[in-house]
């Protein structure tokens, strides 16, 4: 009697083994992504926005303020060590993991979807915005370690392009949406908000950090183009300070004053 053969056993291949937690170099890769958005990246953006609110007392206060940044010691250095690289790295492997996922807005138009495209947009126009101000800013044209006197006028003339303006105020309202939506991201992804309602509460926080900080930015450019200060001369000094009066004095000061 003839029997039927059993069939082979089809042959599977081995494939890629899932990532999961603490495993993986990929895993470390994105707790660093995530931990540099924050610290030192955020920790600077937060400094620099305040030292651009200097800009707001006039050009001898902003440019006391450069000079002070300048004069730290080992400033090349930690600039190097905790600005640029960091922002190198965090910007660099943010566009690669915006290759390797996908939003699917088109097909689930949920929150979250919305959420992460526009983190991945906002991070795209801020790492270009950051590259082109620190080529024109630190290394092209006046040096402004060794002139500090001479940065809001380099920042005034900068903005007197209408194109560079919009600029600025479009990446300064994307660069503070992707700090405030990254915090609540690393608060969720590192264990710090866990539950819905807790991610929910630090939302409203995000949300108003994100706010307050754009309106500082948006208050620091009106600083150099609302024509408060028109006349900035080239070599600016505390001692020629008086060159640098308002456009609009305060009438009732000046009457009590006399």
């Amino acid at each position: 009697m003839a029997t039927a053969q059993q069939p082979a056993a089809p042959t599977v291949s081995r494939g890629v083994q899932p990532l999961r937690a603490a495993q993986g170099n990929e895993f470390l890769w994105r707790k660093l992504h995530s931990l540099l958005g924050v610290v030192p990246i955020g920790a600077f953006l937060l400094e620099h926005l305040l030292s651009n609110f200097e800009a707001l007392k006039g050009p001898i206060a902003y440019g006391a303020q450069v000079k002070f940044l300048n004069s730290l010691p080992m400033v090349r250095l930690l600039e190097w060590v905790f600005i640029f690289l960091p922002i190198l790295y965090h910007g660099c492997y943010g566009v690669w993991i915006w290759l390797r996922g996908k939003s699917n807005i088109v097909y689930y138009p949920w929150a979250g979807n919305w959420m992460y495209t526009a983190q991945r947009y906002t991070g795209l126009i801020a790492f270009l915005y950051i590259g082109q101000h620190v080529y024109r800013q630190r290394f092209s044209g006046i040096a402004l370690p060794e002139n500090p006197y001479e940065s809001f006028r380099k920042v005034q003339m900068e903005l007197q392009n209408p194109w560079m303006l919009a600029i600025y105020i479009v990446a300064m309202v994307a660069i503070c949406w992707h700090f405030a939506y990254g915090i609540w991201l690393f608060a969720a992804k590192w264990g710090i908000t866990p539950g819905n309602q807790a991610r929910k509460r630090f939302g409203y926080v995000c949300a108003a950090l994100g706010v307050a900080l754009a309106i500082m930015g948006l208050a620091s450019i009106w600083a150099f183009v609302g024509g408060r200060y028109p006349n900035v001369p080239e070599n600016l000094a505390p001692a020629n300070s008086f060159l640098i009066a308002p456009a609009q004095p305060d009438f009732n000061r000046t009457m009590l004053s006399s």
